[in-house]
């Protein structure tokens, strides 16, 4: 087993202070493998190519979101805090770890790239990166007991507050790794988890955020100190402690675990609660036969950027990954004067961590539910092919395999003709847009309104004029086959819904 990279000095560090520190990793990484090496991470934008459109609304949460701004060189916590177990993830210089087997560089290289992503997005400053090549990760501390030492050199040396690995963490691992490194130690889940718990907003949204984040806890609890040490009973001999130590066992911890799983389930039954409210919305638009599509995709690849372009919306857009937690439902027309529904639903990542998706599953219940899926995948991101297989796993998993799926590659501006050939092998039907300057937007509308189901009801009429509002409600939720006037009213061949057909019925021919 061989590391592909060597802790920096104090010197390299002060000359590359201006470099992506990811970047750096990877560069060390290419020169031993002739595996190719992605330029700048892209899981985050340049600024420049995101600036706000006019169809992204007023954005007035962008203001609120960024009001809190870090201030370096302010910390007085100790450098040793493997003591401390209940702590928050805050805004922090971290160097980022990762695992890789054999001939899997460049999936960890863009996973690593991902994660500086990740930790930008919760806060975070990315100092460095370092990647091993091994077989397995070590069981008892992720990295090896010699590298894990290089990695404590490297965190002395450049004054990092944490170390976050790119996979998640045995609890066992996390803590025998933050023995060794003397600072805390997390993983992918947890960076996920508090991006989640920093953006959420509905109350829905915060009840299924910290629902994850104690089921995330719950096998993690350990004890602090002697307070919690474990007592034991029986004689000395016997692997007892004695006279004075018999007693029922760790009170305090398995007090904290009784208490998680009472919130818990408090906080399920909350979820369950919000359901009505959501099943009545969704029962009327189907009472009405009003279509629904749902926006779906990776992370930051433009879903909520494409709602507004689509609808004027306003909804919050955010070169950050998970800006977008809640569920948002806008009323569409099609040309034909249908109206549809559109859902902007909360974005996936690679190892999305389960239990999020248990604790979403009312939000991505949209998806599963609509008649039409529009998977948007960011055309400028290196790994298009997994973004594609991210999200089409998520999907399986809520039910949602069989729904008329609509691919759309955008951010279509940023690419050039050779990169969209590559794109049109990964996908041939796929459609490109570009939500920042309308490149492709009537194409997807009309993909959409053609994908549209027609309502169960196909009926001839000759509607009496006295009678327009049945002509203007066919128009509103059914499909106009043809209409013309006559003497008597309006001839009308539509599909409409059963209820509607069954007010049509005494004018039928």
């Amino acid at each position: 087993m061989t590391d592909t990279t060597t802790p920096a000095s104090a010197e390299r560090t002060q000359t590359d202070a201006t470099t992506d520190p990811v970047a750096r990793v990877l560069e060390r990484a290419s020169a031993h493998s002739s595996v190719r090496v992605f330029g700048a991470a892209q899981a985050l934008q340049d600024e420049s190519t995101n600036s706000r459109s006019e169809t992204d609304g007023e954005q007035w949460d962008r203001e609120e979101r960024a009001a809190l701004r870090r201030v370096p060189g302010l910390s007085t916590e100790l450098e040793d805090v493997t003591e401390v177990e209940y702590r928050q993830l805050r805004l922090e210089n971290v160097i980022l770890v990762g695992v890789h087997p054999q001939g899997e560089q460049a999936d960890a290289e863009n996973s690593l790239r991902e994660l500086a992503a990740l930790a930008e997005t919760a806060g975070a400053v990315v100092l460095d990166g370092v990647m091993q090549r091994r077989p397995h990760p070590d069981p008892a501390t992720y990295l090896g007991r010699g590298k894990a030492q290089e990695l404590h050199d490297l965190v002395a040396a450049l004054g990092a507050d944490t170390v976050i690995a790119d996979t998640e963490l045995a609890p066992s691992q996390r803590r025998a790794l933050e023995d060794v490194v003397k600072v805390k130690v997390i993983d992918r889940t947890t960076v996920i988890l508090d991006i989640f718990s920093q953006h959420a907003k509905s109350r829905e949204g915060k009840a299924q955020v910290e629902l994850a984040q104690l089921e995330y806890l719950l096998p993690r609890l350990r004890g602090w100190g002697d307070s919690m040490s474990r007592q034991a009973g029986g004689q000395v001999g016997a692997g007892g402690a004695g006279m004075g130590s018999r007693g029922p066992g760790e009170t305090k911890i398995e007090l904290d675990r009784r208490r998680i799983r009472t919130k818990m389930a408090l906080l399920r039954r909350q979820i369950r609660d919000f359901a009505p409210a959501r099943d009545a919305k969704r029962a009327e638009r189907k009472r009405n036969t009003i279509p629904s599509v749902a926006i779906a995709g990776y992370t930051n690849a433009g879903k909520s950027s494409l709602l507004n372009r689509l609808t004027s919306a306003g909804v919050l857009v955010e070169n950050a990954l998970f800006a977008t937690l809640d569920s948002t439902v806008r009323r569409a027309e099609a040309s034909d004067g249908r109206v549809y529904t559109l859902t902007d639903t909360v974005g996936f990542v690679r190892n999305l961590p389960h239990q999020l998706v248990e604790a979403f599953r009312s939000t991505l219940e949209e998806v599963g539910d609509a008649d039409v899926i529009v998977h948007v995948v960011d055309a400028a991101h290196p790994d298009p092919a997994a973004q594609l297989q991210t999200v089409r796993d998520v999907i399986g998993e809520v039910g949602a395999r069989d729904i008329t799926e609509i691919v759309v590659f955008n951010k279509a501006d940023l690419v050039d003709d050779d990169t969209r050939m590559v794109l049109r092998g990964l996908e041939a039907r796929a459609l490109f847009a570009s939500s920042r300057s309308g490149e492709g937007i009537d194409e997807l509308r009309a993909a959409i309104e053609a994908a549209l189901p027609l309502p169960a009801v196909e009926i001839r009429a000759l509607v009496p004029y006295d009678r327009g509002d049945l002509v203007s409600a066919a128009h509103e939720s059914g499909h106009i086959v043809s209409q013309s006037h006559e003497a008597g009213g309006t001839v009308l061949h539509a599909h409409v819904s059963d209820r509607l057909a069954a007010e049509l019925a005494p004018f039928a021919v």
